[in-house]
């Protein structure tokens, strides 16, 4: 069935996924959408430096927005945040060095943000990797699962308190196609048993019922105040798909979508007032919800698999916390739940 899947995912990403289908979405795009000010609101971006994140922090520094990069790569982020001052004309833009797989610094620069700004008013959680060696941080945990879930997880967890306290709150979570052919795996959640694939590891942590969709979800439900969504960029022209995928990226070659094509959901979620009506939880793309699966794509998880999922990433988190001299891939798992 997974060549079924796959076969499916690539139809439809040829058709919806490219620059041309973000071509055809554009013409239903209403540019009125976008005629906006943030000025005095500030938006925190991960992954800023380059791809889509660095799109986006440019789009929003360019409505006056309060821009907060937080970036591995210092000389990346800084040479990223002067072409967005430059060309936005902006200086409201700020630098935050954190790598999101070293996860009791995901914590901290968290807790430390809560402590010395007053408010934030979105978060978009963009950064993402896709290491196709088995690698663990200093916690010993997985480094695609670090990133992609367990980081992302933390920032916006911890983040919360600060976030539903500011005027109009968001947060976006920028996903991908993977999701569409991968399903929930809650017994092997860091890759540690079985052959490792890094491009199906991205495509558990980065998306679907395991990460961003569940998560995103589940914070909705839990947070009403605020407006929770992800999206679906297409298949864009970053470096991190030339570097992770090149093979994928030279045989799709001019039909990628930009960096700003892909980036103009992210964009559109995190300030349109349009966007802020619609409901929350909900999975975007090309400014439209859309289902989160595929047709008979069987990546459907149940109540229990969801409830393991979740107990597992806060069990992680709560030993991040607790136990920072203490690799968390020893700590003790929460109960299964009952499947």
């Amino acid at each position: 069935m997974s060549l079924y899947r796959n076969i499916i995912w690539f139809l439809k990403g040829i058709q919806e996924y490219t620059r041309n289908g973000y071509e055809t979405a554009f013409k239903t795009f209403e540019a009125k959408d976008l005629d906006v000010s943030v000025v005095g609101r500030s938006f925190m971006v991960t992954g800023a430096n380059s791809g889509i994140g660095k799109a986006t922090a440019m789009a929003i520094a360019k409505k006056g927005g309060t821009v907060h990069m937080v970036c591995r790569n210092k000389d990346k982020a800084e040479e990223a945040r002067a072409d967005i001052v430059r060309e936005s004309g902006n200086t409201e833009v700020y630098i935050h060095i954190l790598d999101m797989s070293e996860t009791r610094k995901v914590w901290e620069f968290a807790e430390a943000f809560k402590r010395q700004h007053p408010s934030l008013n979105v978060l978009i959680n963009n950064a993402g990797c896709m290491v196709n060696k088995r690698e663990v941080n200093a916690e010993g945990l997985e480094k695609n699962f670090a990133t992609n879930t367990l980081g992302m997880y933390i920032l916006t967890q911890t983040l919360i308190p600060l976030i539903q306290r500011s005027r109009d709150p968001r947060v976006i979570t920028v996903s991908s196609g993977g999701m569409l052919v991968q399903k929930l795996c809650v017994d092997n959640l860091r890759s540690e048993r079985g052959y490792f694939d890094g491009t199906m590891v991205y495509a558990q942590n980065k998306v679907g019922e395991h990460n961003q969709v569940v998560l995103t979800e589940q914070w909705a439900k839990a947070n009403p105040v605020i407006h929770f969504s992800v999206m679906h960029p297409g298949w864009a022209d970053t470096p991190a798909v030339s570097t992770s995928m090149p093979q994928f990226h030279q045989m799709m070659g001019e039909r990628l979508r930009s960096a700003e094509q892909g980036a103009d959901t992210v964009v559109w979620l995190a300030l349109s007032r349009v966007a802020a009506r619609t409901p929350s939880g909900q999975f975007f793309q090309d400014r439209k919800p859309v289902p989160a699966h595929l047709p008979l794509a069987w990546t459907h998880s149940s109540t229990g698999e969801i409830q393991n999922f979740m107990a597992q990433l806060e069990s992680l988190a709560k030993a991040a916390q607790s136990q920072p001299d203490t690799q968390l891939s020893g700590a003790l798992a929460p109960p299964r739940a009952q499947v």
